[in-house]
């Protein structure tokens, strides 16, 4: 996968130069310059994240550390843009997601910072998660586990806790909040099983499982487990129907109707 998102980048990167000379230098700089996805990936993050105190070159260091030491965080990276190309109609090519969604800017950010989290430097994680919320909008806990074909929609205002899972290929609009009921301590925050779809603004609370396959109106307000390929609604969410798309998150299918509401 990941060789061959990145020949499809430098493929699009390429035709952009041709058809764009305005970009040919940015294109350039960002894709065409380097020799691989995460070479690409750690410059535009890098010079995403930096600010005054702490420059794209140290954020690069250790993005590249982190790539070294682990490269299925390149793989699940390489990953996530395949689900994004595949989910999101309003992306006609891959260099958009990597280039401009922050959405996928900030999980990537957060791969980072989970790495650093898990190898005893939780000061500088806590740093990057500070940073990734004041650039993308996103504010996701560095221990927070996610994994790979994850989408981000939108993803302005997305929250996600300390002890809360993201399995892979997941599918969150904008607003979305995996938090805790209350001033509790311990594992606290949601488990999302793979295949899930959130839809905006919703906000799943406590730790409860959030079974395969299962779908979160817009707005609904979880506070109790939903069963696998269950669809939920409402304030609280109740369920109103299951036993439909085995994959909500790829098909992206919002309208409840079909359920019986």
């Amino acid at each position: 996968m990941k060789d061959q998102v990145w020949a499809q980048l430098r493929d699009e990167a390429t035709v952009v130069t041709q058809n764009e000379p305005l970009l040919t230098s940015y294109v350039h700089t960002c894709i065409l310059s380097h020799k691989s996805l995460g070479a690409a990936l750690s410059f535009i993050l890098s010079n995403k994240i930096a600010d005054d105190v702490m420059s794209a070159s140290v954020v690069r260091e250790l993005l590249e550390e982190a790539y070294a030491a682990e490269p299925e965080i390149i793989a699940n990276a390489a990953y996530d843009i395949d689900a994004v190309f595949h989910r999101d109609p309003a992306i006609k090519q891959q260099l958009t997601i990597l280039l401009h969604l922050k959405g996928f800017q900030s999980l990537q950010v957060h791969r980072l910072a989970h790495y650093l989290w898990r190898n005893g430097r939780e000061p500088l994680a806590l740093l990057l998660q500070s940073r990734n919320s004041e650039v993308f909008g996103v504010d996701i806990h560095p221990a927070a586990r996610i994994g790979k074909g994850v989408m981000f929609d939108h993803a302005t205002g997305i929250v996600v806790g300390e002890t809360a899972i993201i399995e892979d290929n997941v599918s969150i609009l904008q607003s979305v909040t995996l938090g805790g009921t209350g001033n509790e301590s311990g594992d606290r925050h949601p488990k999302i099983r793979t295949g899930v779809m959130i839809g905006a603004g919703a906000k799943v609370l406590g730790n409860i499982e959030v079974g395969e396959g299962a779908r979160i109106g817009a707005n609904s307000v979880v506070l109790n487990a939903v069963p696998a390929h269950a669809t939920v609604v409402g304030i609280p969410a109740r369920v109103v129907g299951k036993g439909g798309c085995k994959t909500p998150c790829e098909t992206m299918d919002q309208n409840f109707l079909s359920e019986g509401i």
